[in-house]
């Protein structure tokens, strides 16, 4: 690694780690009962959405020990392709809701992401940036796929806290790289009045725009939302 990758990478990796483990107190944080309130993923139940971070930090911990031959088809922003909004219909979506409620105890579901996530997070400190892994019929650096996977884990915090006002946000400064993340992803960046957090709600279609909102976004607004999958 060259002494100008090496602060670069450890920059991306400080953000990862800090996205992944304040997603992860969140969920640490919270009631029983807040595991039935729905959540900002249309259709899926707060418990519904810790089930798929449970599967998130087992795609991370795979993806790590996939290593791939030949040069790399996609980085950081080209790893996230855009898709029509979810239907309910695929089969890994209508799995997730029994899967969640096969739990039972929240308590349960809670252990099994502390202990995969605290895997994860441990195999993301560990990687090679340089090493090629292999994931979505892509390839790509280690390092970039744990910056493409910033764009996750703050998302998801967003969706975790929508209906839980007391819960702690995303950090500012994830807050912040998701947002630069997504203008890279849209080729355009959104109005300064746009605060991080509603540049990433009202570009991923996670609420509508303003009447307001919508004047300012000009003709950027004609390519709303950005559903990444």
């Amino acid at each position: 690694m060259s002494a100008v990758a090496g602060p670069h990478y450890g920059a991306r990796v400080d953000l990862f780690s800090r996205s992944w483990t304040a997603l992860r107190a969140a969920v640490d944080a919270l009631a029983d009962d807040d595991f039935a309130r729905p959540s900002g993923c249309a259709g899926w139940l707060v418990r519904d959405l810790v089930c798929h971070l449970v599967i998130d930090a087992q795609d991370v911990l795979i993806t790590l020990v996939t290593p791939a031959d030949g040069e790399p088809t996609a980085d950081a922003t080209t790893y996230w392709e855009l898709v029509d909004p979810p239907t309910g219909d695929d089969p890994l979506d209508a799995l997730i809701p029994r899967l969640a409620a096969a739990y039972g105890d929240p308590g349960l579901l809670k252990f099994h992401l502390d202990d995969l996530g605290a895997a994860a997070g441990r195999a993301a400190e560990l990687a090679d940036p340089s090493v090629r892994v292999a994931t979505k019929d892509v390839v790509l650096t280690a390092g970039d796929y744990l910056t493409a996977y910033l764009m996750e884990w703050t998302l998801h915090h967003l969706d975790l806290v929508a209906h839980l006002p007391s819960a702690a946000g995303p950090p500012a400064d994830t807050l912040a790289a998701a947002r630069t993340a997504l203008e890279k992803i849209a080729g355009a960046a959104f109005p300064a009045s746009f605060s991080d957090t509603d540049a990433l709600l009202v570009g991923t279609g996670r609420r509508a725009p303003t009447s307001a909102e919508q004047a300012a976004l000009g003709d950027l607004a004609a390519r709303l939302p950005l559903v990444l999958g």
